[in-house]
């Protein structure tokens, strides 16, 4: 049996068509995500970083190219296999949090399993254990608009979750927090990949942040232009090396947003 990798992303390719001009967004990506890895991916705006993000979480499609989920090829999925796929299989943490302000905190967690059929007994047994390891269990019976932006986001981890992707993706995720709710974030997104072994997939464009990954892709004009991986260093040395080759890739990456 042919081995693969856990995440693997295969000439990939988004192509933005109009009478007038065309726009390579994305300009055939290659790599992988290891189970249990915490990836972030780097860029300057415009850089592609959104448009990748979009096709990993099937929410956009490819132009070209191929991408396996431990095996399966969404390539190959209609729109309503890749709704069905992400459902079950992905997980989402936005800077803005999309927690419903109707629902309280465990109901909004609760949710991702309950679309998905589960009984109660499964889902208040996943939700007590996650919201104990992410430290929010005093506030589950409360509504999001009565927590903290830090508060909100843990809680939108523990809906990340809940059903045990395959992959988590976060977008700016730490965009709308403060230094101290953002090294709080930070925190949990250590806690659920070491202790967890959730698989992590982070689009930053904080330096500080990209500091918790295990590797980082650097992406310019649609291409991965650099690779870097953290190895055994200590986080100040990989903070430095982060921003020493920004400043070597040039001056598009200087002006990160």
């Amino acid at each position: 049996m042919k081995e693969y990798r856990y995440i693997e992303v295969r000439n990939l390719v988004k192509n933005y068509e109009s009478e007038h001009m065309s726009v390579n967004a994305v300009n055939h990506v290659n790599f992988y995500v290891d189970k249990g890895e915490f990836i972030g991916i780097m860029g300057a705006s415009g850089s592609g970083k959104t448009t990748l993000l979009n096709i990993l979480s099937t929410i956009d499609t490819m132009s070209d190219g191929q991408i396996f989920y431990d095996g399966a090829d969404i390539s190959r999925m209609n729109e309503d296999e890749r709704s069905d796929f992400r459902q079950k299989n992905l997980g989402f943490v936005f800077q803005d949090y999309n927690l419903l302000d109707t629902l309280s905190i465990e109901e909004n967690i609760m949710l991702p399993m309950a679309l998905c059929g589960k009984n109660k007994s499964e889902i208040e047994n996943r939700v007590k254990s996650i919201s104990e390891t992410l430290n929010i269990c005093d506030i589950l019976d409360k509504f999001p608009y009565e927590v903290s932006g830090g508060q909100k986001q843990r809680a939108a981890c523990a809906r990340a979750l809940i059903n045990h992707p395959k992959l988590i993706l976060a977008d700016e995720p730490t965009g709308a927090l403060d230094s101290k709710s953002s090294s709080m974030l930070l925190n949990t997104f250590q806690i659920m990949n070491k202790e967890l072994s959730a698989t992590i997939l982070m689009v930053t464009h904080d330096v500080f942040s990209a500091c918790y990954c295990d590797r980082i892709l650097f992406l310019s004009d649609g291409r991965i232009c650099a690779e870097l991986e953290r190895g055994n260093i200590n986080k100040r040395d990989y903070l430095d090396r982060i921003l020493t080759l920004q400043s070597t890739i040039g001056d598009e990456i200087g002006n990160w947003r």
